[in-house]
């Protein structure tokens, strides 16, 4: 059958692209768009001048005064509501990041969502976390740069290698083969987070679908050895 297959696709080129792009269609079809982690209770933590104006990990640029939050779990656009338990204050806060990276934390919240439930001058508190919806608008689509294989997964470009290296650190916490590819452009030096050597279509398709059903940005590109 497969040799049948590839004759058809050696007598008219033109199958193969119809084939890629049905394909693609229905592993898309079986994209799931409401990932929720369980609902409970954590510690939370809060970040803010120190990253304000820097990307976030859905690109978004960190604004410390809007009410944002940073977890490893939750899908981009999650709204959560965070009641901190020491004094019942609640705050309503999206999530638009990853985080946070040190052991004992669960949730960082921007510094005006920590302000608003109590939370800056004692730095942590012990929370309860209910997921409130999600903004399907944070939901993209998968990109295909190329359609000729070994394929890579972008999931970020930069100019500053700092902010490469962060969501290159995000993404090392679940998968593997994640690096920096360094590009001379005309406006300067470009990092781009990339993940993998896939060689068929379809596995790289699946993990980038799954990033972009979080809410990631994501290319399907050609792999390039120069890393």
């Amino acid at each position: 059958m497969v040799k049948i297959v590839n004759s058809l696709f050696n007598y008219f080129p033109c199958l193969r692209v119809v084939y890629f792009f049905i394909t693609i269609t229905l592993l898309a079809s079986c994209a799931t768009y409401e990932k929720y982690p369980e609902s409970g209770y954590a510690v939370a933590s809060w970040y803010g001048s120190e990253f304000h104006g820097r990307p976030t990990s859905s690109g978004e640029i960190f604004n410390m005064y809007s009410f944002t939050c940073a977890h490893k779990e939750f899908p981009f656009g999650t709204r959560l509501k965070v009641t901190n338990l020491s004094n019942n204050k609640a705050v309503s806060c999206l999530v638009n990041d990853r985080g946070p990276f040190i052991t004992g934390r669960d949730i960082d919240l921007s510094y005006a969502a920590a302000d608003e439930i109590g939370l800056i001058g004692k730095g942590t508190s012990r929370v309860r976390i209910e997921h409130m919806g999600r903004d399907t608008a944070y939901v993209k689509e998968v990109i295909f740069l190329t359609n000729t294989g070994p394929f890579a997964v972008q999931v970020g470009s930069f100019r500053e290698l700092s902010n490469a290296v962060r969501l290159k650190e995000v993404l090392e916490l679940r998968f593997d083969k994640v690096h920096i590819n360094e590009v001379e452009m005309k406006g300067g030096r470009v990092y781009r987070v990339r993940i993998g050597k896939f060689l068929k279509t379809e596995e790289a398709f699946r993990l980038a679908r799954s990033l972009a059903d979080e809410g990631y940005s994501v290319f399907i590109v050609g792999y390039d050895d120069r890393i």
